[in-house]
């Protein structure tokens, strides 16, 4: 399922809540950004010296898994130059015209921050080449041997990029992206800040404990550990008159079947199924999919990238492959461990 895709499938109060939310945890300035710090460093470099040359940013494309604060940084980055910020997404940019009509609207130094930009269409690419580099817009006025092509100039503004599919850019787009920063998973003291924060702005009392409790279950993702928070909180509500201790998060996540590393259902499905059914591999993306009825997108979007920085999981140019971490946390025997008994089957954590 393509993240468009489930993003349709979510109830609109749980979008609002999930919007109202992000608003207000999302950071104002660098200095509040908790995380990433190296990216930090760069991005505030970037920014100070633009900010003393009196010039607008170079582009920046932000790449990495989903859930890291990519939309964040980029108010960010607005808030700091002290510009305007139009947001708008890959998708969404269906003809050359409407990015025409976005560029024409911008004013000096403004950014377009374009989420998904790896799903911007070809011809919209062409329009948007010339726009980076050259800040000119090109536009065929007229049909047939009486067109004419109009080249508009733009005022001088900056492109923001982000994508979790890196190597779905094309090369030109990419080459056009001055500064290019990967968003890697947060440590786990950060994502309790995050949790901390999150569970101040609910006005719900957690314990130390109790966050941190989350922040191990919450794959180093910050959209993650929100979420799981919302689901703790509920249940601390009905079940413990609304503290969030670590042991009430230990039995919420547990009854979510969130476990100790923030495995959950479907992550534990795709290991089963490549242990199980494939002997560990080598498999396809798409096979491992079809066995668990599940899209290809959405595991290598969301599934692999946790699995592959825990090392459960291997990529090689003939499939993937289960490692030998993945078998012991799904309680397999190890290939060549079992003295050529049958292995047992599964007992899902």
């Amino acid at each position: 399922m393509s993240e468009a895709n489930k993003e349709r499938t979510i109830a609109p109060h749980q979008k609002q809540e999930d919007k109202k939310l992000a608003e207000l945890l999302r950071p104002q300035r660098l200095g509040d950004f908790t995380g990433q710090e190296k990216l930090k460093t760069n991005l505030s470099i970037l920014i100070e010296a633009a900010k003393a040359r009196h010039e607008p940013l170079d582009h920046i494309l932000f790449h990495g898994p989903p859930g890291l604060g990519k939309t964040t940084l980029a108010h960010i980055v607005a808030n700091e130059m002290s510009v305007n910020v139009r947001i708008t997404a890959g998708p969404a940019i269906e003809r050359a015209g409407d990015l025409a009509a976005i560029l024409t609207n911008l004013r000096a130094g403004d950014i377009l921050f374009i989420d998904e930009v790896h799903r911007l269409g070809r011809a919209v690419e062409e329009i948007l080449y010339p726009a980076m580099e050259d800040f000119v817009l090109d536009i065929v006025v007229g049909k047939g041997p009486g067109a004419k092509n109009v080249r508009l100039k733009l005022p001088r503004f900056t492109v923001i990029g982000a994508t979790t599919r890196l190597a779905l850019i094309t090369a030109p787009l990419r080459a056009r992206f001055g500064a290019q920063y990967r968003m890697d998973f947060y440590e786990i003291e950060a994502v309790a800040s995050i949790v901390t924060r999150g569970a101040r702005v609910l006005q719900v009392p957690i314990d130390e404990d109790g966050a941190m409790e989350i922040a191990r279950r919450a794959r180093g993702t910050p959209r993650v550990a929100l979420r799981l928070l919302r689901r703790v909180r509920d249940y601390a509500q009905v079940r413990a008159e609304g503290h969030i201790t670590q042991t009430i998060a230990q039995e919420a996540l547990n009854l979510l079947e969130i476990d100790l590393l923030g495995l959950d259902d479907l992550d534990r499905r795709v290991l089963a199924s490549i242990v199980e059914k494939f002997s560990g591999g080598p498999v396809g993306l798409e096979t491992i999919a079809a066995s668990i009825s599940e899209e290809a997108d959405t595991i290598m979007d969301v599934v692999e990238p946790y699995l592959l920085q825990l090392g459960f999981l291997e990529r090689t140019a003939r499939g993937r492959v289960a490692t030998i971490h993945a078998y012991k946390h799904l309680n397999f025997t190890p290939p060549g461990q079992n003295n050529g008994e049958i292995p047992p089957q599964p007992r899902l954590l």
